[in-house]
C-alpha cells in the first residue's frame, strides 16, 4: 500500500479511488478535468489554527502573517483571514487579492524588493499595517508619497547563508534583499529624521525550505546586535516534507525555539510577526492529472496533461515530488520520469520515480503541491492555467475556475 504521510491528512485509500477532504478523485476529475490543484480546507484551517496556537500560546503580541506568495489566491487568503492570520504581500497586485478576500488591512504587512511608486501608494491608501523597507529608495518613496507617519518595518539583511537551494537563500551577504547590516544605523537615522516614516521595528527573512531551526535562532541573534525595537518580523521559511525520507521540523518545535531565542536575546515586552508559507500551505495541496502518453525511449516516460505549465519547481529548483497512480495500490512499480506535456525536454514533474503500472488514463496525484505551484503556473503551450478545487466534508467547490481559451486571447489587441 502506498505512504500517505506526504497527503493532507484526510486522504484515505476508499477501494480503487482515494479521497481528499470526504472526496473521491475520480469524481473531482470528471467535474472540474484535470489538471486541477486539490485543496483541503480543513487541512488548511488546522495548520492555520496550529501556527496561530503556537505563537500565541508562548507570545502573547504574537501575529501569523500568511506569506501570500505562496499561494495567491482570494479564495485561499479568506479561509486563513477567518482563522485569525494576517497577510504577508508582495507589491500591489497581492494587496489587492487580501483586501478582496477581507483580509484586515491593519493585519497585512508589504514587503519588495523594488517597491514602485504604485505599490508604496497602493499600501498608504489601504492602511496596513506595516510597510517592510527594503533599501533607501523606498525611504526616499514614502517621504514624496506620505501624507501622514507610515509605520514601517526595516528589512536586514543578516549576513546569514541559508541551508537551501540558492534561488530560496535572502539573508546572505550578497541578497539583493534588504539592507546590509552595516547600513542599518544609516537608515535608521533617515528614517528617525523624516516626518513621514514611522519606524516601529526590524525584519529578517533568511530564505525558505529551511529545516534547519538553528538558521532561524541564528537570524534573531544577528538582529539582537542591532538597536533594540518593539516590533521584531522573523519572517517564515519552515520547510516541508517532499519525499517520505525527508525530515523537517513541525511547526511547535519551530514556533517554540524561535519564540525562546526571542525571548532570550531581545526580551519579552516585544511584537512578534512570522510569515509562514510553504509551510502553510504545502501539504494541504495535491496536483491531480491524467495520464496522456506512456513511451519507453531509452527510459519510460509517463506524460500526464499538465507540466511545467503548472509546476515549476523541479525546473527551477530540482524539487522532487512522490507521485501516486490512483487505484493501482497493489500493481508492480516501474522507474520511470514524470513528464509534462510542454515542448521542452526541462518539463519535468519529477524523475526517476516509482510509479505503480501507469497506463493512458490513470489519475495521478502529485502531494505537496500546495505552494508555489499554483503561483507559477503559466501559460507555456498555450495551456490554460488549472482551477483550485477545495474539498471539505465531502463537498467540492471551485476556490479559482479553470482558465479558458477566451481568458487566453483576452488580452490581444491586433487581432486583424
Amino acid at each position: 500500500m502506498p505512504d500517505l504521510s506526504l497527503l493532507p491528512p484526510s486522504a484515505v485509500i476508499d477501494g480503487d479511488d482515494l479521497r481528499i477532504g470526504g472526496c473521491l478523485m475520480s469524481d473531482l476529475a470528471e467535474r472540474f478535468g484535470t489538471p486541477a490543484f486539490v485543496i483541503d480546507e480543513q487541512a488548511l484551517r488546522d495548520r492555520a489554527r496550529e501556527y496561530l496556537g503556537a505563537l500565541t500560546s508562548r507570545h502573547q503580541a504574537g501575529r501569523v502573517c500568511f506569506a501570500v506568495k505562496s499561494f495567491p489566491s482570494a479564495a485561499t487568503i479568506r479561509v486563513l483571514a477567518q482563522e485569525g492570520l494576517g497577510c504577508d504581500v508582495v507589491g500591489a497586485g497581492e494587496l489587492r487579492m487580501a483586501l478582496a478576500a477581507g483580509a484586515d488591512p491593519a493585519r497585512i504587512v508589504m514587503h519588495g524588493n523594488a517597491k514602485s511608486d504604485a505599490d508604496i501608494e497602493a499600501a498608504l491608501a489601504a492602511g496596513i499595517g506595516y510597510i517592510v523597507v527594503d533599501g533607501f529608495d523606498d525611504i526616499d518613496r514614502i517621504e514624496r508619497l506620505a501624507t501622514r507617519p507610515a509605520p514601517v518595518l526595516l528589512r536586514v539583511s543578516p549576513g546569514i547563508e541559508s541551508d537551501t537551494h540558492a534561488a530560496m537563500a535572502t539573508g546572505g551577504k550578497l541578497s539583493k534583499f534588504g539592507v546590509p547590516a552595516e547600513q542599518v544605523p544609516d537608515a535608521i537615522a533617515r528614517m528617525r529624521a523624516s516626518a513621514h516614516v514611522d519606524l516601529r521595528g526590524l525584519h529578517a527573512h533568511i530564505g525558505s525550505q529551511i529545516t534547519r531551526v538553528e538558521q532561524f535562532e541564528a537570524a534573531v541573534e544577528a538582529l539582537a546586535t542591532l538597536e533594540r525595537f518593539e516590533v521584531y518580523d522573523f519572517g517564515g521559511g519552515l520547510g516541508v516534507r517532499y519525499e517520505p525520507q525527508d525530515s523537517a521540523p513541525d511547526v511547535d518545535e519551530y514556533v517554540g525555539r524561535l519564540v525562546a531565542a526571542a525571548h532570550k536575546h531581545l526580551g519579552t515586552g516585544i511584537e512578534i510577526l512570522i510569515e509562514p508559507g510553504r509551510s502553510m500551505v504545502a501539504r494541504a495541496g495535491v496536483t491531480l492529472y491524467r495520464v496522456v502518453t506512456v513511451k519507453q525511449a531509452g527510459k519510460l516516460h509517463v506524460a500526464v496533461d499538465g507540466g511545467m505549465g503548472d509546476n515549476l519547481e523541479y525546473s527551477l529548483y530540482g524539487q522532487r515530488f512522490t507521485p501516486l497512480t490512483v487505484g493501482r495500490w497493489d500493481a508492480q512499480p516501474v522507474l520511470a520520469d514524470l513528464v509534462g506535456r510542454h515542448c521542452e525536454s526541462g518539463d519535468i514533474v519529477t524523475p526517476d520515480v516509482l510509479l505503480a503500472d501507469p497506463a493512458i488514463g490513470d489519475l495521478v496525484v502529485v502531494p505537496v503541491t500546495g505552494a508555489y505551484c499554483f503561483t507559477m503556473a503559466n501559460n507555456y503551450n498555450g495551456a490554460l492555467r488549472p482551477p483550485v478545487i477545495f474539498c471539505s466534508d465531502g463537498q467540492a467547490r471551485v476556490g479559482v475556475r479553470r482558465e479558458t481559451f477566451e481568458d487566453l486571447m483576452a488580452r490581444e489587441v491586433d487581432l486583424g
